[in-house]
């Protein structure tokens, strides 16, 4: 049998309603929402639960709401002795496996992440920068075309590398609309804007790092206990000072996830767990590599199929 990693969707995954049922089906669970309403002292699990999808997509609530309800789907796996032999997240989902390696705890992590999205937020003036999601075309032209658009003084930068063929860009809204243009010119098949709050992962972000470096300085991170695949190398991460040092560079690097996933395979995982809502990471990795397997758990009955599932492949 391969091995395994449990791997955690970013920010755009969250939906109201979604850990509800692990929730009220696992007292574990239901524990993690209560620790974060505690730590952020404001009733986070009530906006989740039944709140408005409008309220729940601002950055500030969707970071610890996705981190909350990815660590309290993780109680089920835990609770079955199932373990990771690597674990990653995708942007703001790397916090997720973070806690799932043992690098923070939990409440830590909650705190760290509703900061984040407050400096994200403050990092950019509403308005003054976007993204978008660059389809059908090469990695290499689009750097090509974003350094030289940057280079003309209209700053943007590759954020997201999600799989071929699929690249969000990010940096002002000028130089995302000259890069967007010019990658249609040049034969991108689709340029789709992003509803987004701000120019997440670009130069832009760099004054949010800095500010950032501050919190975390107060958080105490261990070594991981399971190796972390960083957004930022691609490469398992294990010591908590670089660690740290690489979640710093995160907000302003791309979060290289098809590099992330292609690496895991070479490390010999074929089956990816996605722990959080909806299937993003499930549909990205299978285009990355359609011979690995890949298991959704976002409530009790997903997480009793990924078991029985597991459990079969032992046999």
């Amino acid at each position: 049998m391969g091995k395994i990693a449990f791997v955690f969707p970013g920010q755009g995954s969250q939906k109201v309603g979604m850990g509800r049922a692990i929730a009220e089906a696992d007292e574990d669970a239901m524990a993690i929402f209560n620790e974060a309403d505690n730590r952020l002292e404001q009733p986070l699990s009530a906006l989740i639960f039944e709140g408005t999808q409008e309220e729940l997509t601002k950055t500030t609530n969707a970071q610890p709401a996705l981190l909350t309800t990815g660590v309290a789907l993780l109680q089920c796996l835990q609770a079955a002795g199932i373990k990771p032999d690597y674990t990653a997240g995708h942007s703001l989902g790397e916090y997720t496996a973070l806690v799932a390696s043992g690098v923070m705890q939990f409440s830590d992590a909650v705190y760290a992440v509703r900061k984040r999205g407050e400096l994200m937020e403050e990092a950019v003036p509403n308005g003054e920068g976007t993204m978008a999601a660059v389809l059908g075309f090469d990695r290499e032209r689009l750097l090509e075309v974003t350094e030289s658009i940057t280079n003309d003084g209209h700053s943007v930068q590759l954020a997201n590398l999600n799989c071929p063929g699929q690249i969000v860009i990010s940096g002002t809204v000028s130089g995302v609309e000259l890069a967007s243009a010019k990658a249609k010119e040049q034969g991108a098949k689709r340029v789709l804007p992003l509803q987004v709050s701000g120019p997440f992962h670009s130069e832009l972000m760099k004054p949010a790092a800095e500010k950032f470096a501050a919190v975390l300085s107060g958080i105490e991170m261990n070594d991981a206990k399971i190796p972390v695949i960083a957004n930022v190398t691609a490469g398992p991460l294990h010591a908590s000072e670089d660690i740290e040092g690489k979640l710093i560079e995160q907000l302003y690097s791309p979060v290289l996830w098809e590099d992330s996933i292609e690496k895991m395979v070479e490390l010999g995982v074929d089956t990816f767990i996605e722990i959080g809502p909806g299937k993003v990471l499930s549909g990205l990795i299978k285009k990355i590599n359609r011979d690995v397997t890949t298991l959704s758990v976002q409530d009790p009955e997903s997480c009793r199929q990924a078991i029985e599932a597991l459990e079969e492949d032992k046999s």
